[in-house]
């Protein structure tokens, strides 16, 4: 207990965050070891060996990962297998490299949340189970006697074996379990409370509170279902159920968000951190500055681009912040902006970082598994909306820029003419287009004549233009920003900047051609991607000292192997929160499956909005931002999704909205990463006010409203799914993004209160109006001309006779659901073809019978489309919406452009006549 003091210091980091003034370099380095890598590296052999067991950690994903067990027949493990070493690593450095924070509410957590679920599991066991009282008084024991931040204690060595045990009980008696599903014995109940036990303790050191407590929710809620209101009740679940169900299967711990973390996640953050390692963070941060820098509030917009970049090599939000922050903060401090607005420009930058594909955050890969569908389908899907928002960033950036008057660094060269330089662009993208096509049918002309010897060629050619790169790169050194003795900052020069990196690119060529063009799985397109950053950090150093001729080829060479091994080992410790996470969270997925209350929760939900489709949608945001503030983005997408995902669909579909699954799940997605942004708890935020010297709240409350373009956005593709470039062609796309990025831009404008010049109300207002109606052409053209119309239920010969073949026919139908409670819903009815009305519907699947003024479906083929619409016999229709003609929603596009060349022209005058002002002070300051 002597180490207490000790126990403090990281909160002491957090607390210093509070503006009074930034933090040092190693106090920065501290703040993002203490939340993303674990805050203990202690000294000795000790600290040798919880680095031997990280590199042991990336050792057996690559493994796993790659294509030599199978090849060899040697260390193949299944999914099941591979989750349970997976989370034994991730619960033994938990304990191991996060000691536990030590302020009263933590440590009264650490006791009082094991010792409630210890009498749940005893009472669950009808207090048979004596040694449940013994396990939780050992683990109580074990949070009371303190975690020192210098050493680990005894205590903390067995809870970490003890938890890695447990973890690694179902790979050692596989044979047993599969020989008994569904019937536990005692044993595996109680590796079962002993797992779950150490698994929440290790959430509550390495991710907070708030996972472990929603966790103990709805362990609580699964042992006392009998004592619920009748709403939420459900039957009585013994501990041997439970723990079964929780431990035992794949049901919980070890179900899909485990699973998912196994296979995809883990590689992805191991390829970023060994990208980082090899120098890509820093030349992505210097390609921005060179570039944009002397731009109007050139730093700020150099930071955007570059947290765009860095989002490629980095899954955290505030590792991101404090990456990219630390360099771009002061620089605009120094061009003009306050503490706080530099701080959100940061945060809301690095945060978007996970929603910008091909690299998106971890919750994007459990997309694939949920909505069952590829990965190239959800980047596909998420493309425009995070490319909109981060052009959109930019332009707010801009904004501010001309409402302070701002400049940006002066440059290190003479720009050349305006038309000489889009020459130059418009060659040099012709020039990677052109690249592209040659690449792309050159690899299918060699797959074709060399199938065997394919992949051998491939990586030949590959290493011949990496090599090249080097050669070019060894001319160039990555450039620092020079401070004059003036004390004024100059930008580097972009060609050599960018010239001294462009090898970089190539490993995330290789992972998205792997990924988008191959179509591979995410885990092997990372698989390919992270061997050959290996391959780059071996031989890059003895390369460039081989160009340049500087000798020293050992030397070089081993100060790549210590880049390695410090990547591997990175990677490692950056994944411990992450497992964790997804393991938790599998407890609150198990609990929502074994009883049933997404079914009562979707009845709450349904009163508490009306059956509103907008109000469950605001319902659903909310939640996603209240348990953000304490859940990771990963843990709280698992979360919501499970929880109101499934709810969202079927009350928009008994409203009449049909809402794709990936809409729902992006939109949860984009308020989960919303909630490290928002006050009071957004550690993106505190983050960047420890580098900035802000104020945390206050950098917070401006990040989060630099990000509402971010939180309008999922609203707008749930009600308009081109925006997701679902069922869009080509052309139909590049529409959508012209018109959607200008409606975002006067969103932005509208939002930040200056467009050309400072807005009045009635342009703020007519730009969101305008932005409205680009979005959403539709809402006004249906209120001027219905889309469908209605006809009574016994004309439905007629109606689907004059439906267009392929276009659906709206019927409002009314039933029951799955277990005989009163249901009404919207369907839609595909149209086949057919000579009548009548010979459609049979053709479709559908036979009816009149019943007085009620039209019953009698029958519904199977395979059928009316199956596929969701009808079932004895359904009443109620309704029939026919298709009717309706002009182009586009033309709505008419009236609000001709709106918005009125405020254009109100407002440049006005800004004009601001900015002579501006620079006649600027003349009388100098």
């Amino acid at each position: 207990m002597s180490d207490d003091k000790d126990q403090f210091q990281a909160a002491a980091v957090e607390n210093e965050a509070s503006g009074k003034a930034g933090l040092s370099q190693e106090e920065l380095d501290e703040l993002v070891a203490s939340t993303d890598a674990g805050g203990r590296s202690p000294s000795g052999p000790v600290g040798l060996f919880i680095t031997a067991v990280a590199l042991m950690w990336s050792l057996f994903q690559l493994w796993i990962a790659s294509p030599l067990p199978f090849m060899i027949g040697v260390g193949v493990f299944n999914n099941t297998e591979a989750r349970a070493f997976h989370l034994a690593f991730a619960i033994f450095l938990g304990f191991m490299a996060f000691p536990a924070a030590r302020t009263p509410f933590q440590l009264g957590l650490g006791v009082v949340v094991p010792a409630l679920l210890t009498a749940l599991f005893w009472i669950g066991s009808g207090g048979s189970a004596w040694w449940v009282l013994l396990i939780g008084a050992l683990v109580i024991a074990g949070v009371v006697l303190g975690s020192p931040k210098d050493r680990v204690a005894p205590w903390e060595w067995a809870m970490a074996i003890c938890g890695a045990g447990a973890s690694l009980y179902i790979y050692f008696n596989y044979d047993g379990i599969s020989s008994r599903v569904g019937a536990p014995i005692t044993q595996d109940i109680v590796v079962g409370v002993v797992g779950i036990l150490l698994l929440l303790e290790a959430t509550r050191r390495s991710l907070g509170p708030a996972l472990m407590i929603v966790a103990t929710v709805f362990l609580a809620y699964t042992f006392l279902g009998p004592y619920m209101p009748q709403l939420i009740a459900h039957s009585f679940k013994s501990l041997g159920v439970v723990m079964n169900h929780q431990w035992i299967t794949t049901q919980g711990v070890f179900g899909i968000a485990l699973g998912v973390s196994t296979s995809f996640v883990f590689l992805f953050v191991l390829f970023g951190s060994l990208l980082d390692k090899a120098g890509a963070g820093n030349y992505f941060i210097q390609v921005a500055f060179s570039l944009m820098g002397h731009l109007k509030g050139g730093p700020a917009k150099a930071a955007v681009v570059s947290s765009a970049m860095t989002g490629l090599i980095s899954g955290s939000s505030i590792a991101n912040v404090v990456t990219t922050g630390t360099f771009t903060i002061p620089l605009m401090k120094k061009v003009g902006f306050k503490s706080e607005k530099a701080g959100a420009v940061e945060v809301a930058s690095s945060v978007n970082g996970q929603i910008m594909p091909p690299v998106m955050g971890a919750a994007a890969f459990l997309m694939v598994e949920y909505v069952g569908i590829p990965y190239f389908d959800v980047v596909k899907h998420a493309f425009l909306p995070a490319v909109i928002s981060y052009i959109a960033l930019v332009y707010i950036v801009h904004l501010e820029a001309l409402k302070q008057g701002m400049q940006g660094l002066p440059r290190a060269y003479t720009p050349k003419p305006i038309v000489q330089r889009l020459i130059g662009t418009a060659f040099i993208i012709a020039a990677i287009c052109a690249l592209s096509f040659i690449v792309y049918y050159g690899m299918g002309w060699i797959r074709a004549a060399f199938p065997d010897t394919a992949g051998w060629i491939l990586f030949v050619l590959l290493t011949a233009v990496y090599v090249g790169l080097v050669y070019i790169a060894s001319k160039e050194t990555i450039p620092e920003l020079e401070t004059e003795s003036s004390g004024q900052q100059t930008l580097p020069l972009p060609g050599p900047t960018v010239r001294s990196g462009l090898h970089f690119i190539l490993p995330v060529v290789v992972l998205v051609w792997a990924l988008m063009v191959d179509r591979l799985s995410p885990g092997l397109s990372a698989f390919y991607a992270a061997t050959y950053m290996i391959f780059i950090l071996l031989t890059q150093r003895p390369l460039l000292a081989m160009f340049r001729g500087q000798g020293q080829f050992g030397r070089a060479f081993r100060n790549g192997c210590f880049d390695l091994l410090d990547g591997l080992v990175t990677g490692a410790r950056n994944m411990i929160g992450i497992g964790i996470a997804t393991a938790t969270a599998g407890i609150i997925v198990g609990a929502v499956s074994q009883t049933g209350v997404g079914s009562a929760l979707a009845d709450v939900v349904e009163v508490l909005s009306g059956g509103n489709i907008l109000a469950i949608l605001f319902l659903t945001a909310i939640l996603s931002l209240i348990l953000g503030m304490g859940l990771p983005t990963t843990a709280n997408y698992i979360v919501v999704s499970a929880l109101l995902a499934p709810v969202i669909v079927t009350l928009g579909q008994q409203n009449g909205l049909i809402v794709p699954l990936i809409a729902v799940h992006l939109f949860v997605f984009y308020f989960g990463i919303m909630a490290d942004v928002t006050p009071p708890v957004g550690l993106a935020s505190f983050a960047a006010a420890a580098v900035s010297g802000g104020d945390p709240i206050k950098t917070g409350a401006v990040a989060f409203f630099y990000s509402l373009r971010t939180a309008a956005l999922p609203f707008l593709f749930i009600f308009n799914t081109q925006l997701l470039l679902i069922d869009v062609t080509w052309i139909q796309g590049i529409f959508v993004f012209i018109i959607a990025t200008i409606a975002m831009l006067l969103f932005a404008a509208a939002t930040q209160g200056w467009f050309f010049a400072k807005n009045r109300i009635w342009e703020g207002v007519a730009l969101m109006l305008i932005a409205f109606t680009l979005f959403r052409p539709g809402f006004w053209m249906d209120m001027v001309y219905p889309p469908y119309d209605p006809v009574p239920p016994t004309q439905i010969e007629q109606a689907a006779e004059g439906t267009p073949v392929g276009e659906p026919l709206r019927l409002r139908i009314s039933g029951v659901n799955e277990i005989g409670e009163p249901l009404e819903f919207t369907a839609l009815l595909n149209m086949p073809e057919g000579e009548t009305g009548a010979e459609r519907l049979e053709n479709a699947g559908l036979m009816f019978r009149e019943d007085g003024d009620s039209l019953i479906i009698d029958d519904v083929a199977f395979d059928s489309p009316a199956q596929d619409a969701g009808l079932d016999w004895d359904q009443e229709v109620l309704r029939v919406l026919q298709p009717q003609w309706q002009p182009s929603k586009y033309l709505m596009f008419i009236p609000a452009f001709l709106l918005l060349a009125l405020v254009i022209w109100a407002q440049r005058g006005r800004g004009e006549r601001d900015e002579a002002e501006r620079r006649k002070k600027r003349a009388a300051t100098a």
